[in-house]
């Protein structure tokens, strides 16, 4: 009876994922249409914005142009729809989690938005413009053509602001893990060493090979895992607070 028990138990979480999935993928596609209407718009601030105003875009197959309008258009659309799609995912996961653990999480969804447009921001008017103007000096003193494709140029900006934008997370992860009981200060202080290791080797993939570009992106994340550290341990404090507050309650 037990097994039946969690078989349909089981079976109701599947069938509730579906349709959840399905609701997401419904906004996705109608935000599709607003996002191939702005498409070209997009495209066209891109270009008129250093460093894509230095710079020819060309295509190199007739599916580039098409390729690249649809994925843009994609990119808004899931922008458009992540409010939906994290309410979706809030509506799913909290059933599994403790009252204390759907109040930290439902108060932190709002910030990782923040942090993650945040990271993006900084990456493509920071980080992004300051790489390729490196690889374009480099290009220069051997004198070769620079000639871009537009695919090429996209999949290079992408490698070096979505990992930015994902490390913009770590103040909130930092703080809800904390929350939960899963990290301590006292942790992210032993860990420290090993993060800033972790730090410097994300700064020298995502930025030009030369000290200062990689001091200009290690010192921004060095600066996240402090404030990191610091909210832990204030988040640990109130949460240490109110465990002895409502144990003298009890």
């Amino acid at each position: 009876m037990k097994r039946n028990e969690e078989t349909m138990t089981l079976l109701a979480h599947l069938t509730e994922l579906r349709s959840r999935i399905w609701r997401s993928l419904a906004v996705v596609l109608l935000s599709l249409g607003g996002g191939l209407y702005v498409s070209p718009k997009v495209l066209r601030y891109l270009k008129s914005i250093p460093p894509g105003s230095e710079m020819t875009w060309n295509v190199f197959s007739p599916w580039d142009g098409i390729r690249m309008y649809m994925s843009v258009a994609l990119v808004i659309a899931l922008a458009v729809s992540l409010p939906y799609i994290l309410y979706q995912l809030w509506g799913f996961v909290k059933q599994g989690l403790h009252p204390t653990e759907q109040t930290a999480a439902l108060r932190y969804v709002p910030y990782s938005v923040i942090c993650f447009f945040t990271g993006l921001a900084f990456g493509y008017f920071v980080v992004f413009p300051m790489s390729f103007s490196f690889t374009s000096k480099i290009t220069k003193s051997m004198e070769l053509v620079e000639t871009y494709g537009v695919a090429q140029y996209f999949g290079f900006m992408f490698n070096i602001i979505l990992p930015l934008a994902i490390a913009f997370e770590l103040p909130v992860v930092v703080m809800f893990l904390t929350k939960i009981g899963i990290l301590t200060p006292k942790a992210l202080h032993k860990m420290r060493r090993y993060a800033y290791l972790v730090l410097v080797i994300v700064a020298s993939l995502i930025s030009p090979p030369e000290l200062i570009s990689h001091l200009l992106v290690f010192i921004p994340l060095v600066v996240l895992y402090e404030i990191s550290v610091l909210l832990s341990r204030i988040v640990y404090g109130r949460r240490k607070a109110a465990a002895v507050a409502e144990a003298s309650g009890a």
